[in-house]
């Protein structure tokens, strides 16, 4: 599975997707072909990142695993690099550290609130709250806040049953999702639309309540520009990474939460095949 993936991410970086940001371009490592070589330079950094890990730099952690990947991405320790790279990415989004090109600082301006903010840059409340470490939506004028300003969005694989969060067209992390059954789900360039905390399921001939245990949404409903598809969380998490629900895309709960505080109403959702 973990192969696949790594060739996906080799598509984005041949139409021209990757970037500076989170580099993922598999390359012929500079140290030479010979395993010694290659065993040498995947210690040191390796070594280099524990160290950056010490003392928490996230840029510098994310810039060692991220040379991991592209240098060796058939190692076999590539999975662990991939879900700590996925870690530390959320993490510098999610954290007040500001970023050149991805995050700006703003300062709170009279008659301002979270939400004319969050409009102004295309971002989430919720975003705007978790990265700057803020327990109520209270602003006051000359208050600084950290601002993630590049554009989400998401790439559904049904084939590989994975959906890929981008951040100005790079990959941020990879979540393993259900789709539909006999290849439903639709195949196009959507637009998320509608946002519910704790939706309740119109299913046909019912009406069945969030907290009903038959409800088969999850926690989160992040619904598209077409009617009754979108994605959501899920009561079956066993369902996850097969072809199991109507059409929709299905996560596990904790990390629907993740992507729904993070895209933006009018989010584009690309689905392929």
């Amino acid at each position: 599975m973990r192969n696949r993936i790594v060739l996906i991410v080799i598509f984005f970086l041949a139409v021209g997707i990757a970037g500076a940001f989170f580099i993922f371009r598999p390359r012929v490592s500079s140290t030479g072909n010979s395993p010694v070589a290659a065993h040498t330079s995947v210690q040191s950094l390796l070594k280099e990142a524990q160290a950056m890990e010490q003392k928490g730099d996230l840029v510098a952690i994310k810039a060692a695993y991220t040379k991991l990947i592209n240098d060796f991405p058939g190692h076999k320790d590539v999975n662990a690099w991939q879900k700590r790279l996925d870690e530390v990415n959320l993490k510098i989004i999610l954290s007040p550290l500001i970023v050149t090109g991805v995050s700006q600082s703003y300062d709170v301006q009279p008659l301002d609130s979270l939400v004319k903010i969050a409009k102004q840059f295309t971002t989430t409340v919720e975003l705007i709250k978790r990265s700057n470490n803020l327990t109520s939506d209270r602003i006051t004028p000359g208050q600084k806040l950290k601002i993630w300003t590049a554009k989400f969005s998401v790439f559904v694989d049904k084939s590989q049953n994975i959906l890929v969060l981008k951040s100005n067209d790079e990959i941020v992390k990879i979540y393993n999702v259900a789709t539909g059954t006999s290849n439903s789900t639709p195949v196009g360039n959507f637009k998320i639309t509608t946002k519910l905390v704790n939706p309740t399921w119109y299913k046909a001939g019912a009406v069945v309540p969030a907290d009903s245990p038959e409800n088969i949404l999850g926690t989160r409903w992040l619904g598209f520009d077409i009617a009754s598809y979108g994605i959501h969380g899920t009561t079956d998490p066993g369902s996850i990474g097969k072809q199991a629900t109507a059409g929709c895309v299905r996560m596990h709960n904790a990390e629907v939460e993740e992507l729904y505080s993070l895209l933006p109403v009018g989010t584009e959702v690309i689905i392929v095949d």
